[in-house]
């Protein structure tokens, strides 16, 4: 048996960390004196603490690092890492886009001076958006879901017999915006007229074009609100997004490219 400093220099955990995971009933000394209250850890315990530990640098919670030394499934366990290795690829790609953002930053700002110049490279211009028919899902979802509605939707394209165009979308449908719920619609466009959910009519919009990961897409909607209320017009109705260049054009994220409509008309 092993005192808790003991145990707490060869895991190189500390003793107050201990001290916590039994509280929390993550990892309980194996043996406590009941007049001293001196810790005892088994050497098997050691295995258990360095468990803990890779799944902490794996970036799971304490919370699901209790459940998953609990676990027992196999498969179960191996599909939530493989889950785990998916979220801290994305979180990769996400943090290789902000350094590549915030270098652009810094170089801009030495150049003009002015730390907020990423929100005024955006060209407005009046234009009308395409007439799509479009198959759609939509529902109170959150962002990082967008993948599971778009699933739905290409999972009908064989069955429905349908061409899709290529041209994929979203519409946002409430007046403020929630990361983690918010009314959107999902839509990719199709060939086929007569076996559409909608048609997403033309309209007059307010449009741009934004460059690079997804992000960053609020500086865009934030130029085109700007432009609508400073030149005589008003929204008309739900903006949305069409996916230009993707990640799945085999494109790095400074190169994909969204169109942003605002439908408007004048006040």
């Amino acid at each position: 048996m092993l005192q808790i400093g003991e145990f707490s220099k060869i895991c190189q955990v500390s003793v107050k960390t201990l001290h916590h995971y039994d509280k929390i009933g993550l990892l309980a000394p194996a043996e406590v004196d009941r007049l001293t209250g001196y810790r005892y850890y088994s050497t098997e315990q050691i295995d258990t603490m360095n468990y803990i530990q890779r799944l902490k640098r794996y970036r799971f919670s304490l919370e699901e690092i209790q459940r998953l030394i609990a676990l027992s499934d196999k498969k179960q366990l191996a599909r939530v890492l493989r889950e785990q290795k998916k979220k801290l690829e994305r979180e990769k790609q996400e943090m290789a886009i902000i350094l590549n953002e915030i270098q652009t930053h810094i170089s801009v700002f030495e150049r003009t001076g002015d730390i907020m110049t990423y929100q005024k490279g955006y060209t407005i211009e009046i234009k009308n958006s395409p007439e799509m028919n479009i198959l759609a899902n939509r529902a109170m979802m959150g962002v990082d879901e967008f993948g599971k509605y778009y699933g739905a939707l290409f999972e009908r394209v064989p069955k429905e017999h349908v061409t899709p165009t290529g041209m994929n979308g979203a519409r946002y449908y409430d007046k403020e915006f929630n990361h983690e719920s918010s009314d959107v619609e999902v839509f990719i466009g199709i060939r086929e007229r007569d076996k559409a959910d909608t048609v997403l009519t033309s309209s007059q919009c307010a449009m741009t074009v934004h460059y690079g990961g997804y992000s960053t897409l609020s500086e865009a909607y934030g130029a085109i609100v700007s432009w609508i209320l400073e030149n005589g017009y008003q929204m008309a109705g739900a903006p949305f997004e069409l996916y230009i260049k993707t990640q799945f054009d085999s494109l790095s994220p400074e190169d994909w490219e969204t169109e942003i409509y605002f439908p408007i008309q004048k006040k």
